[in-house]
C-alpha cells in the first residue's frame, strides 16, 4: 500500500537526508519561511484593505466584484514587493551549500548583504514579473472568495 502511494520514497529520502546531513538540515530555512508568512499576510491584509478603500473614495468604484479585483491586484503588486526580499532569503538559506565545512551564509542578514554586494539592490526583486503572475491571480481568488462568503454571511445569518 505504502510503495504504490509513493510513500515509501518520501521516508526513505528523510531517512537518507537525516543520515548523510543531520537532523537540522531538515529544518533549514524554517525561520526565513515563516519570516516570508508574516509579510505576504501583512502586506496582502493590509495592502487590500487600503486599496479597496481609496478605489471606493474614489468615486469610481462601487464595493462590487470589479472593485474588489482591482484592489487584490493592488494588493498583489505591493505583496510581490514586499515578500521577494524575504524569499530570495529563504530560498537561498535552504539552498546553501556547506564550504569547506562551513555554511555558506550566517543568517538571513548575511545572505542579504551577499546578494546586495555581488549582485546589486535591486537583484533582490529579480524574477518579479513570474512571482506577481503567481500570486496576484492567488490574491485576487483570496479575497474575490473573502468578499462573496462574507457578504453571503450577511445576508443568511446576520439578517435573519
Amino acid at each position: 500500500f505504502y510503495q504504490r502511494r509513493g510513500y515509501t520514497n518520501v521516508f526513505n529520502a528523510l531517512v537518507r537526508i537525516t543520515r548523510e546531513e543531520g537532523v537540522s538540515t531538515l529544518w533549514r530555512g524554517c525561520v526565513p519561511t515563516m519570516a516570508r508568512a508574516v509579510v505576504v499576510n501583512a502586506a496582502q491584509l493590509a495592502s487590500y484593505s487600503q486599496s479597496k478603500q481609496a478605489l471606493l473614495d474614489s468615486g469610481y468604484f462601487r464595493d462590487d466584484i470589479l472593485c474588489h479585483f482591482c484592489a487584490s491586484m493592488i494588493s498583489g503588486l505591493v505583496t510581490t514587493a514586499a515578500s521577494m526580499p524575504v524569499d530570495i532569503v529563504k530560498t537561498r538559506i535552504q539552498n546553501m551549500r556547506m564550504i569547506d565545512g562551513k555554511p555558506e551564509y550566517k543568517n538571513g542578514l548575511d545572505v542579504l548583504v551577499t546578494v546586495i554586494r555581488k549582485e546589486g539592490f535591486f537583484s533582490l526583486w529579480k524574477g518579479f514579473t513570474p512571482y506577481y503572475a503567481r500570486l496576484g491571480p492567488h490574491t485576487v481568488l483570496t479575497f474575490i472568495f473573502l468578499e462573496q462568503m462574507n457578504k453571503f454571511y450577511k445576508i443568511y445569518f446576520l439578517d435573519s
